[in-house]
Formats: C-alpha cells, structure tokens, sequence
C-alpha cells in the first residue's frame, strides 16, 4: 500500500508518529493508501519552522508575491488532468466535476494575482494641520487552513491563495480521506516560486487541529466541514485569541413558483441535488413547490430525470452523472436516513438504497432516492444528508415557502425559481440566507466577490475568498503623521524599475 507524507519545507517527509489513516477509493472500496497523523510535536514544529519562513516573505513586495501566483495559476492549468484524477481516485467525484472542483479553486488563484490592488491601504492628505493619516495592511504571520474531504483542491486553494498572497505562512491540514491532492499542489507552488517553508501540509485527525488550536503562534484558521466541528473550532479558536472563519452545514431550498419554468427547474434540480453525489454544501436537497398544481407537475418533470441517471466510477468515461460517496459509514448513514423518512410517513418516490454495480459491489456507491410529502417534522428534513437524496416540501403560498427558508437553522444557500421580477426581488431582500440563486441553482459566487452562509451555516465575521480573504489574511495599522522640516537636498532622477 502506497505511504503518503507530509509536506515540510519544500519537500514530502514521513510521518514519525506511527499513527496512519486509511485512504480509500471509495467506487472499490479498497484501502489504496495510508496516511501519516501528525504529533503535535510534529505540528508544532512545522508551525516554527514556517514563522522563520514567513519574516521573509512577508517583507516580500506584494507584486512579486502576485507573480508566485501568476506561475501557479499556469501550473495548475498544465497538471489540471492530473490534478483532477488524484480528485476522482480519492473523492470519487466524476472527471467533468473533478476538473470544475481544480477551477473554482484556480479562479481563486487568478484573483489573487491581482493581490496588490486588494492589499493596499488609505491615505487621508492635511487631516490636522500638516498631520497626514494613511493605513497599511500587514500580515497576520502564521495562519491555518483545516480543509473537508468533498472539495480535495477548490477549498484548499481559496484558503492557501489569499492567505499566502496577503504575505502570510500557512500550515494547511487537509482531510485525511483524500491528502494527495494537497500535497501535488504544495509542490506546485514550490515549482511556482513559493519559498520553502512558507506553505507546511501537516496530514492529521483531531489531535492536529486541536493543537493547531492552541499553538500560540498560529494567529488565524480557516475551517469548513459539519456545523458541530464548525462551532467547536470557532470557539476553541476564539478562547485561544485567534480570528476564525468557520463554514458548516447547510440545508438549501429551492422553492419552484407556479410560473417558472418547470423543463429548467427540473433540470437545475436535478444536477443541484445528484451531482457530485450530493456531497457539496451548496447542495440543492429540498425542493419547495408553491401550490399542489406545480408540486405534481414537478414531481412528473424529476421522475424520469432522476431514474435515467447514470452513476458509476469516474473510470467509466466522461458521461457518467455521478459517483461514490466517500466512505462505508457515509454510505450507512444516508441509507439509514432514508429509513427515517419511510417510518415518518414521507412518500419515497424513488429509493436507492438497493443499488448495485457490477464488478463494484464492495464500492460505496448510493442510487438517486427522491421524497415527496416530507414534513419540517421529520429527520429526512432536519439533517443535512450529504447524499444523492431530494426531499419535496409541498407549500401553499410563496409566503409559507419563503418561512420554511426563513425558519431553517441553516443559511447557506438558497434558490427560487420564477419568471416574475417582483417576487424574484422580494425573495432576494427577505430572505436570511448567505447566497441566493434566482433562476440559478447553486449560487458560489466567482471569486472576485465572496463566499459565506447565515446562520449556524458559518461562524465568524468574514467571508471566504474575494474582498473579505484579505481582510481576513491581514491587519490594519494606521498611522498619524506629522513632519517639521522640509524637503531633503539631493534629487534622484533616474526611473528605477521595480525588482
């Protein structure tokens, strides 16, 4: 079985702990590789080492720092077939969506090219008499990034980009279920122009957040996984007097209006709720028809869709919908889940707990299931599944729709879908959720604007990527000036190029 390493200034290096973590390929169900856990010596150390790196590339010119990721964007460009296949061989995700999760992380990267222009300051002229104020944005130092298992390269990649662009050291902490991906592009980075030491990947489970916790030096984490660990990381962080950015769980809405498309929300539905099978936070789990009318019309338009859905290996070739969920626990859960909504009286329309594939028997594979008459009541509704499964909540009104979205615990993203402006505009102003979609059904913004749920969907002030990253990845410091003399002898006239 293959060992894989950690990534310590500027090279692959094995674990001393002892400890490893299974990786699986998750259509086979077979242990492919193992990966070290780190002590938290090992953390602690990785974390002292990049605080040395870090003095030097902070004093670095943003400009040259913007150039270290023009090198990567181009980097990941040429390995992008690569970079996708370690995405499907660990996640499972089709190549299509494999290569979708490497660009919407690179167009993180192509953001943070422009880095010079989000890191600069203010400057107030005369704000006294001969008093001038200005303000400059500085690096935190040593930052972390804790990442999930079900985007192995985009949610990497829109923490390391800002965080290193805006001057800083990280030490990332990828999921243990699917590490390769982050260590190919530490590599990546290296080959970009990154010095050593500046970006540590420290593989580990618990024991390496918490210490990534505590450790004195850190001054920063950026988390996204389960709302739980979301809130217990804030916390933890927030006690140890760190800034945290920490993402969580979601149970997003798309309520379908009587005058809406039915061809078009079906079709969103469908991709919304299937793709990547399910496992995405921005995932589209219950739809929220308005009216028996639409309800039964939807249900007729998703039928045929949802059973003609091919799942398989990312192997299989380019058409394949959808693939495995990422463990034999995960695969139990959801089919238990199901189980719920059945003994709760929710009507399934199609079940795929059954589903098996020839030659992957042992896979962790899950067919498409779909619920009508579910309830807020029932278990189905309450939890987030993270799985291939869409739940139907009938509503009366657009009111009663719009509260069931208002009421949920979660707020990360939403969808409505409906040819009429005004209540397309009232939704969007009314509704307490972080991004929401009119017409357009998983609404991630691009890059240059920001990323961030309401609610118990994220816990901290700031946004992922856009804008806010560098706020995030940065502190201000403002200084009051005043001079008593006058301009100095002595002229320079040549131009001098920037290095």
């Amino acid at each position: 079985m293959k060992e894989l390493t950690h990534f310590i200034d500027g090279q692959r290096v094995k674990g001393t702990s002892g400890r490893f973590a299974d990786v699986f390929n998750p259509a086979t169900g077979e242990a492919i590789a193992r990966v070290p856990l780190a002590t938290v010596q090992e953390l602690n150390d990785a974390v002292a080492r990049a605080e040395q790196a870090q003095k030097a590339w902070g004093a670095t010119n943003p400009q040259r720092r913007a150039r270290v990721m023009m090198k990567f964007g181009a980097l990941i460009n040429e390995h992008m077939d690569e970079l996708a296949e370690l995405v499907s061989m660990e996640h499972g995700k089709t190549l299509p969506d494999a290569r979708g999760d490497v660009q919407r992380g690179l167009e993180v990267v192509e953001l943070c090219m422009g880095a010079p222009s989000l890191l600069k300051g203010e400057y107030t002229d005369n704000g006294g008499p001969g008093i001038d104020l200005y303000s400059m944005r500085q690096p935190l130092g040593v930052v972390a990034g804790i990442t999930p298992f079900n985007f192995p390269a985009m949610i990497p990649l829109w923490k390391m980009a800002p965080a290193l662009s805006s001057g800083n050291a990280m030490i990332l902490k990828p999921s243990e279920r699917v590490p390769s991906t982050s260590l190919r592009l530490a590599e990546l980075l290296i080959e970009a122009g990154l010095p050593a030491g500046v970006l540590q990947v420290v593989n580990g489970d618990k024991d390496t957040v918490d210490a990534i916790l505590d450790n004195d030096t850190v001054q920063a984490v950026g988390f996204v996984g389960s709302t739980p660990i979301a809130q217990y990381i804030y916390g933890r962080a927030a006690s140890n007097g760190k800034r945290a950015q920490c993402f969580g769980g979601a149970k997003n809405h798309m309520i379908i209006m009587p005058d809406a498309d039915l061809d078009m929300a079906a079709d969103a539905l469908v991709g919304a709720s299937f793709g990547a099978a399910g496992e995405r936070c921005m995932a589209i789990s219950v739809a929220v028809p308005v009216g028996k009318e639409t309800a039964d019309a939807l249900v007729e338009k998703l039928l045929p869709r949802i059973e003609k859905l091919k799942v398989g290996p990312y192997t299989a070739g380019e058409d394949v919908d959808y693939g495995p969920v990422i463990t034999a626990a995960s695969k139990a859960r959801i089919e238990g889940l199901i189980a719920s909504g059945v003994d709760a009286g929710a009507s399934l329309l199609v079940d795929g707990r059954d589903f098996a594939l020839q030659g992957y028997e042992n896979g962790f594979f899950v067919g498409p299931s779909m619920f009508d008459n579910v309830t807020p009541d029932m278990e189905i509704y309450k939890q987030e599944i993270f799985g291939p499964v869409l739940t139907q909540v009938r509503t009366g009104t657009y009111e009663e729709a719009l509260e069931l979205v208002i009421d949920n615990e979660y707020g990360n993203g939403t969808a409505i879908y409906t040819a009429d402006g005004d209540t397309a505009r009232d939704f969007a102003h009314r509704v307490n959720v972080g991004m929401v979609g009119i017409n357009f059904p998983i609404p991630v913004p691009l890059s240059y604007h920001t990323f961030g749920g309401w609610k118990k969907s994220a816990f901290g002030d700031l946004n992922q990527y856009g804008p806010d990253a560098f706020r995030f990845y940065t502190k201000t410091k403002t200084v009051t000036a005043r001079w008593f003399s006058g301009i100095k002898e002595g002229g320079e006239f040549n131009f001098k190029a920037m290095d």
